[in-house]
Parts: structure tokens; C-alpha cells; sequence
């Protein structure tokens, strides 16, 4: 099944949430912005303070972030858990939403996977209803996150055309990745 605009939003599966309140399911009348991200991933660092800002300007519009980092490189879970705990101290001192860690890479298999998306970040973003209202970059999120709050966004021609082009692109690059690796 292909996970994009207007999908039923997949479960959450974390182990461990680093920052703020577990998270088991989405509520009803909260947009989620769910962002997959890396601390060796310079465009996923790039992104955080631009979602602490969208966190801080639309908590009042009922709009949650969870940062989700399922790709964290270590020997074990214990150490890259704790090399992002270490990370989230130095670095985002100020973190204003929740952190879920995912060394099992399930959140990837029910996510990332089924929406054809090839690398991170990539936001998702869950509307008050439960489905999938955007798959993208975080620097799209400034120009979605209003349509998607006014409802505006998913059933869109823009929205359609945008997840059309996100998926072909996708797809272009999961068929070189594919070709370069069977070259080798």
C-alpha cells in the first residue's frame, strides 16, 4: 500500500521518547508534524530550529511536532540512544517538542517506506483528522502548514500535483540507486 495525501496516518512506534510526554496515538483535532531526522544529517540539524519556531508560532492552533529519529548510527541502541540524548542537551537546549528514538527502524517501515521516501528529513504532517495532508521536505512546511490548518491543502490541485512529482521524483531516484548498486 502507498502511504501519501489523504492516507489513514500509520501508528506510532517508538521505544523511547527522549523529550516530552510519550506519545502513543494521534488525538483527534491535533495536526501532528512528524519529522524523520539524524544528528549526522547537516539539512535534518538545519531543520530543528525551524521547528521549534513552527512549534512555538502554532501551539495555540492545536499543531504538535515529534522529531523521530530512527536513524541514529551506533554499535548499539543504549549508544545511539545516548549519543542523541547528549546531542539534544548541547545543542537544543531550548527544545520545545518531543523527541521519539527508533533504533529498530519500525516507524521507517510503516513511514518512509510505503510513501516512497528515499532519504531524511522528511516531514509528514497529520491533519485533524487523522490522515496524511502533506509528505515533504521541513522547508516546505512554512508555506503547507497554513492550508493544511485552514483545510485548504489535502483535496487541493496543488497538494495532488506536489505528492505526484514527490512520488515520480522518488521513484527516479530509488530506480538509479538501484542501477548504481547493481553496477557494482
Amino acid at each position: 500500500m502507498v502511504l501519501g495525501l489523504e492516507s489513514p496516518a500509520p501508528p506510532i512506534k517508538v521505544e523511547n521518547w527522549l523529550r516530552g510526554q510519550p506519545l502513543s496515538n494521534f488525538q483527534p483535532g491535533i495536526v501532528y508534524i512528524v519529522e524523520f531526522w539524524a544528528t549526522w544529517c547537516p539539512p535534518c540539524v538545519a531543520a530543528v530550529p525551524e521547528l521549534v519556531q513552527l512549534q512555538e508560532k502554532y501551539k495555540k492552533s492545536a499543531v504538535e511536532v515529534l522529531g523521530l529519529a530512527a536513524h541514529e548510527r551506533a554499535e548499539t541502541a543504549d549508544e545511539a540512544r545516548d549519543k542523541l540524548d547528549a546531542w539534544l542537551t548541547e545543542n537544543v537546549p531550548n527544545l520545545n517538542y518531543r523527541i521519539g528514538f527508533d533504533y529498530t527502524r519500525e516507524m521507517g517501515k510503516l513511514w518512509l517506506d510505503p510513501s516512497f521516501s528515499v532519504g531524511i528529513p522528511t516531514s509528514f504532517v497529520v491533519d485533524r483528522d487523522g490522515r496524511i495532508a502533506f509528505v515533504g521536505l521541513p522547508t516546505q512546511l512554512d508555506d503547507v502548514l497554513p492550508k493544511i490548518l485552514t483545510g485548504t491543502w489535502r483535496t487541493s490541485d496543488e497538494a495532488k500535483a506536489a505528492e505526484t512529482e514527490r512520488i515520480a521524483q522518488n521513484e527516479r531516484i530509488m530506480r538509479e540507486m538501484g542501477s548504481a548498486r547493481s553496477a557494482d
